[in-house]
């Protein structure tokens, strides 16, 4: 009787698919608070569901997930989608979005070099940042590497602007246009992450998938 293999299981040895690395850099400062951090976490909670009723995105796709509020924190760190269990999320304390990027950037330099070493084809990664508001600490560091970074193709970064969001300084750290949230519709920002990271599962790595424009008529953002 040959032993049975769960699906997802975060071993490489037991789980060799290639990898979609996806870094979540979530904005939970004060101004997060009420509506906002409630929708937020419906959002995950969407994401983490559609993800892992996919069940080749369940094995491929891996999610981390960064906060910033008062401090940065590692909310989860990198597992299969089908291990992945969203965490709530309260609001608290200022911006520390420089420090949570260049964290985000360190992170996923780590996890790459883990598939590398083990073996383990993967994706170009890809780093969502959500905020409300503008950085409270030194940012221009982590926009060099972001910038660094996209010009190498080492990672695809997004970055989403909430309401009253400093859009010009996302301009400025992401390569691609920022995205400006329609209202708090964090539950269909997070179905689109989703539907995306499954097409990218589907592929070979190195393919360009296209994706759905979101600023479309109808869709979740603006820019």
């Amino acid at each position: 009787m040959t032993d049975q293999i769960p699906f997802g299981t975060d071993d490489f040895a037991e789980n060799p698919e290639p990898r979609c690395p996806s870094v979540l850099i979530l904005d939970v400062s004060g101004s997060m608070g009420g509506a906002r951090i409630a929708e937020l976490n419906a959002g995950l909670q969407v994401y983490r569901d559609e993800l892992a009723a996919d069940s080749l995105a369940a094995k491929r796709v891996e999610v981390a997930v960064l906060t910033f509020g008062g401090a940065v924190e590692l909310a989860n760190d990198f597992c299969t989608a089908s291990s992945f269990v969203a965490p709530t999320l309260t609001a608290r304390g200022d911006t520390p979005m420089g420090a949570a990027i260049n964290q985000a950037l360190d992170l996923l330099a780590a996890r790459k070099q883990l598939y590398k070493t083990n073996g383990i084809a993967f994706y170009r990664p890809w780093i969502f940042l959500i905020t409300d508001g503008g950085p409270t600490d030194e940012w221009q560091t982590a926009a060099q590497r972001v910038r660094e970074g996209e010009s190498k193709k080492s990672f695809s970064f997004f970055a989403v602007g909430v309401q009253e969001a400093r859009m010009d300084v996302l301009t400025q750290i992401a390569s691609r246009e920022p995205l400006r949230l329609d209202g708090l519709r964090f539950r269909d920002l997070f179905q689109w992450l989703s539907n995306s990271q499954q097409s990218v599962s589907k592929s070979t790595p190195g393919d360009e998938v296209p994706l759905t424009n979101p600023a479309a008529p109808g869709g979740w953002a603006a820019v």
